[in-house]
């Protein structure tokens, strides 16, 4: 097993992909444990890895996602913001923040916000006196908020791994967002004061009227999600295909804004995406069958109790381990990878698996915007053409902030299951 680590961790530091990363240290296992005749099996772990009805909402979602993109809504959304917050001191900023917690309804992932939001907000605070390196930690910080908020693509793929409720883990992701967003807007106006940043462009009245109404049918996108589920109206996988239609209706026959080509444009990204995805799922299926030869799940599990009876520390220690496992590895790969270990661990903290899946999802998320790797800190430094070393200063203090939440989900379950209880989860 150790040289499949080290296999797994060279080939990543060369810069090879996840999924195949996964792959090559698996054959390393079995050629090194002169196991080879288990290869003929691999194909059958892999299709079984992505044999699941659920995982149909993934493409759905990001199409769902990619359309609302390509109708334009990014710079809808961030002038509802600008209107929403007013002339305040740091305003910009605070338009960035908003803009983000709108846009997590849309996109449901973070490296898309980063890059939808990032392309207009990053330029804009720039022109209008910030750091690019601040505008750019803002940016990516805020990033973050998406996969907190259905359609949640990493929330789904948690709830596939562990056949916990989707439309619960939805529910339960959207006050820790909410939290978030809070604390991040109140880091601004200090920063604001602080700094004494300039106050934001006026809206031109032509393009404030109406503009509520506008920006109305895109914000609905999470709501339909959502009620629908709870409401019994369709399935988690049926509710993708309906965001998907949805998003299309209101790019063509609502905004007008979506040609032919930005279509298939769209569908030619969710396509892509998703084979990415599916291919992460299916190495990582080996990779669990690796883990389940060795009974590795178990034996960690076994560990961690040895170290402490006291679920707090567990849930300490856990929370140690999923950060540093989120600097190098992208949060859906990591969660295919690591669930297999976490089900042991799970029932000995004796948490909610509800409140447990977004403490692990918000945990791996924050690595996106952590150094030395973080994907998301990558995205905004090329849009900001500012070094990742500043950005990664700048971002710090939100990762901070990002943390309080973190242990605010982990140890007052109220904050996750407020929603779910309410609405009968």
């Amino acid at each position: 097993m150790i040289a499949a680590l080290i296999i797994f961790a060279v080939v990543l530091v060369m810069g090879v992909p996840i999924a195949f990363a996964l792959g090559l240290a698996s054959l390393g296992y079995l050629f090194f444990n002169d196991q080879l005749h288990l290869l003929i099996g691999f194909p059958q772990k892999m299709i079984a890895g992505t044999n699941n009805f659920v995982l149909l909402t993934i493409p759905f979602f990001i199409l769902a996602g990619h359309l609302m993109s390509a109708a334009n809504l990014t710079r809808q959304i961030v002038l509802f913001a600008q209107t929403l917050v007013g002339r305040v001191r740091g305003g910009l900023a605070a338009v960035n923040v908003t803009a983000s917690m709108l846009f997590s309804g849309v996109s449901g992932a973070a490296t898309a916000e980063a890059s939808a939001l990032g392309s207009i907000m990053i330029p804009a605070m720039k022109n209008d006196g910030y750091k690019a390196e601040y505008a750019a930690a803002l940016t990516a910080a805020g990033s973050i908020l998406g996969p907190m908020v259905p359609p949640s693509l990493a929330l789904i793929l948690y709830g596939v791994l562990t056949g916990t409720s989707i439309s619960d883990l939805f529910l339960a992701g959207i006050m820790p967002a909410i939290l978030l967003f809070a604390l991040l807007l109140a880091y601004v106006l200090y920063r604001a004061r602080r700094d004494g940043h300039p106050l934001p462009p006026e809206v031109p009245p032509e393009e404030r009227k109406g503009l509520a109404l506008r920006t109305l049918p895109a914000l609905m996108m999470p709501v339909i999600i959502v009620g629908g589920i709870k409401g019994g109206v369709f399935t988690p996988t049926e509710a993708a295909a309906v965001a998907a239609v949805y998003a299309l209706f209101i790019g063509v026959v609502v905004y007008r804004s979506l040609t032919l080509s930005k279509i298939a444009d769209a569908f030619y990204a969710t396509a892509t995406m998703t084979a990415g995805v599916m291919v992460i799922v299916a190495m990582a299926g080996m990779a669990s069958f690796i883990l389940g030869i060795e009974n590795i799940p178990r034996e960690v599990a076994q560990g961690m109790k040895e170290l402490s009876s006291s679920p707090w520390v567990l849930i300490l220690l856990l929370n140690i381990i999923l950060l540093v496992l989120g600097l190098f590895l992208e949060p859906l790969a990591a969660l295919v990878l690591v669930m297999p270990i976490l089900n042991e661990i799970a029932p000995a903290i004796g948490m909610d698996p509800v409140q447990f899946g977004v403490m692990v999802v918000l945990n791996l998320m924050i690595g996106m915007i952590t150094p030395p790797v973080g994907l998301c800190l990558f995205i905004v430094s090329a849009i900001g053409r500012t070094p990742l070393e500043k950005v990664a200063r700048e971002v710090l203090p939100m990762i901070g902030l990002s943390l309080l939440v973190l242990l605010l989900v982990a140890f007052v379950p109220t904050l996750s299951l407020a929603l779910v209880m309410i609405f009968g989860g």
